[in-house]
């Protein structure tokens, strides 16, 4: 019997395209997820098209208007400095789409290849890196990201702006970017290591691992081929909430003022610049909206989290 699917297509005509359609069923069930991938897509179309969608540039000073309400001219009110508050939340955007996904890919990366190395060969090579991830979990992985940005920043950009081509690239905050990428990648990939060690000693004894290594597939083939593709649906889940841990993390780094700084626009350094202003009359917009904005998002990778979970294993 042929099962019809969305438009009348025959599911076996479309195997490919009714195992979407359906996980699209499963997810789109789950209604906060769904906002919660539109406030996500709005935030990167917002960091993408930065340039285009902020009035003002985000550095732009204008200190006969400083603090003051919303208005047509400055929609979300200015700072201390005058700098409209709309734009440095757009500009923070991006600095959000340019952080978050670079520092969860990179640790992603390093955590699925250890993970995969030590939950397939074992012995002392899973020992040695079962080890480290213990040593890096002793500390608290966001005093231990602190450490590392309030050490090594400093000198890196001391060391970079011995350059002459490098010190304008350095002056606009780039280098804090970089930073803070490095030291949000070094904290985050344990976690990843353990849940794909896990998946792999958990499906590496199956039937179609036992067959693939009969027929003589190189381990790394079968790391590649079978067992990675299996592991795919918990990583993409943790993916997803590694991404709004990123954006809190990046912003508390702002706030401490250790992370990046102005004149690189962040939510952080926003908190950060305005919340001695807090009684003043714009104090609501200039303090409360960039936060409003990070736990936004954070709720919304966590629902998203939620969503793909229940969209990969319905039975759950």
């Amino acid at each position: 019997m042929k099962e019809t699917v969305g438009w009348g297509k025959e599911t076996e005509r479309f195997p490919r395209l009714s195992g979407w359609l359906e996980f699209w069923r499963r997810f789109s069930r789950h209604k906060p997820a769904v906002a919660g991938l539109i406030l996500i897509v709005a935030m990167f179309i917002t960091g993408i098209f930065a340039p285009y969608l902020a009035p003002y540039s985000y550095t732009e000073q204008n200190l006969d208007a400083v603090e003051q309400w919303p208005s047509w001219k400055h929609p979300l009110g200015t700072d201390e400095l005058g700098r409209d508050q709309l734009s440095r939340i757009i500009w923070g955007a991006r600095t959000a789409v340019i952080v978050a996904p670079t520092a969860t890919f990179i640790s992603v990366t390093i955590g699925v290849v250890m993970g995969a190395i030590a939950g397939y060969f074992g012995g002392k090579v899973e020992s040695l890196i079962m080890r480290i991830t213990d040593v890096l979990f002793a500390f608290p992985g966001l005093l231990f990201a602190i450490l590392i940005t309030a050490t090594i920043q400093p000198r890196i950009e001391k060391w970079l702006k011995g350059f002459e081509f490098l010190r304008e690239f350095v002056r606009a905050g780039y280098a804090g970017v970089l930073v803070v990428i490095v030291a949000l990648s070094f904290v985050g990939w344990p976690g990843m290591a353990r849940l794909v060690r896990g998946q792999f000693l958990s499906l590496k004894e199956k039937e179609f691992v036992v067959g693939a290594r009969a027929i003589g597939a190189s381990p790394w083939r079968i790391i590649a081929r079978h067992l990675l593709p299996n592991s795919l649906p918990p990583i993409i889940v943790s993916i997803s909430m590694g991404m709004g841990g990123a954006i809190l993390a990046e912003a508390t780094l702002g706030f401490f003022g250790i992370g990046i700084r102005p004149p690189t626009a962040s939510w952080g350094s926003m908190i950060l610049d305005n919340y001695t202003f807090w009684r003043h009359p714009a104090g609501p917009i200039l303090l409360w909206l960039p936060g409003l904005i990070v736990g936004s998002l954070i709720l919304a990778f966590n629902f998203l989290g939620d969503g793909l979970n229940e969209a990969f294993r319905p039975e759950r």
